[in-house]
């Protein structure tokens, strides 16, 4: 049976044909590099296997069992949570106060908003390097300045398991808060005016104009820096792999970082399957709890 065309429907099949060609080499890339992987890693956190020619072989939970009864991977859990405690509410705060200063009118704004922006779009490893120049503990300028100003023993910073960890939220902070103060930047000029206006002539003063006017209708944005900065902090890598590698000893050592040793490192890709698994649960968690708290957190604000 033959199917003849309309000259109408032939156009409309080269219109779609042409439509999909477009997409297609983002949907070829979406399946050799996230979906693939994706189905290799629930195939994989049930198998003991090197990465070697070597037959894979079927251990069922063993690697789950294995992890939870591993210390380093405890320590990595405790890391990734108190990375994500201190640099999300630093980096909202941060960004929202800045967005706030810059939505004035005030002669070279477009500069001031670049120039917050740029770290974000700046090369990591090479932000990486310059915060370690910076923080060097025998000639980096902070330290130098420190003792300058009288700080006798001045902090070791990226050498010292007490302060590694800081270095890295201080710069995380510094290098994201761009980036979202170009999202609140957004919404803050989505404000009415009018609602100013009105809190100014009933005499309110500029903070209870920020209290009970700016945070209240940012709500929604903030609620979604939030969701995304707790999603980030929680796949957190290579400004880690960067700067410290994961040290010293394991006192930046996160959950990415920890499966990326158990894989490529020590070649247990079972184990570190299993890793990822846990992962992917823990982020799902915190952001189901999250949208579950939607609605609470909006009232509140």
């Amino acid at each position: 049976m033959v199917i003849r065309m309309t000259g109408k429907q032939k156009k409309a099949l080269k219109r779609n044909i042409i439509g999909y060609s477009f997409i297609l080499p983002n949907f070829i890339g979406y399946f050799i590099f996230i979906f693939v992987p994706v189905i290799l890693t629930f195939v994989l956190c049930v198998m003991k296997w090197d990465g070697s020619s070597a037959p894979l072989e079927f251990v069922g939970l063993q690697n789950f069992a294995k992890l939870f009864r591993d210390s380093g991977f405890r320590i990595s859990v405790k890391n990734t949570l108190y990375y994500a405690v201190f640099t999300v509410p630093l980096t909202m705060v941060a960004s929202l106060l800045i967005a706030v200063l810059l939505n004035s009118k005030i002669k070279g704004i477009v500069v001031y908003r670049t120039a917050f922006f740029f770290p974000y779009v700046a090369s990591l490893v090479a932000v990486g390097a310059v915060w370690n120049m910076l923080f060097q503990p025998e000639f980096g300028p902070i330290n130098e300045f420190l003792k300058f100003i009288g700080v006798a023993n001045p902090p070791k910073w990226c050498a010292s398991t007490d302060w590694a960890m800081t270095v890295i939220i201080i710069v995380s902070v510094w290098k994201y808060m761009g980036y979202y103060m170009v999202v609140y930047l957004a919404a803050l000029q989505g404000i009415s005016q009018d609602l100013y206006e009105a809190a100014s002539i009933d005499g309110a003063t500029g903070f209870k104009k920020f209290r009970y006017i700016t945070i209240p209708m940012l709500t929604p944005t903030t609620f979604f820096v939030i969701i995304m900065m707790t999603i980030q902090c929680f796949k957190v890598f290579d400004l880690i792999y960067v700067m410290t590698g994961g040290g010293p000893g394991r006192s930046t050592n996160v959950l990415v970082n920890h499966i990326y040793n158990a894989a490529f490192v020590d070649f247990k890709f079972g184990y570190a399957s299993a890793s990822a698994l846990v992962l992917f649960a823990i982020v799902l968690v915190v952001t189901v709890i999250q949208f579950r708290g939607e609605k609470k957190f909006t009232d509140y604000v």
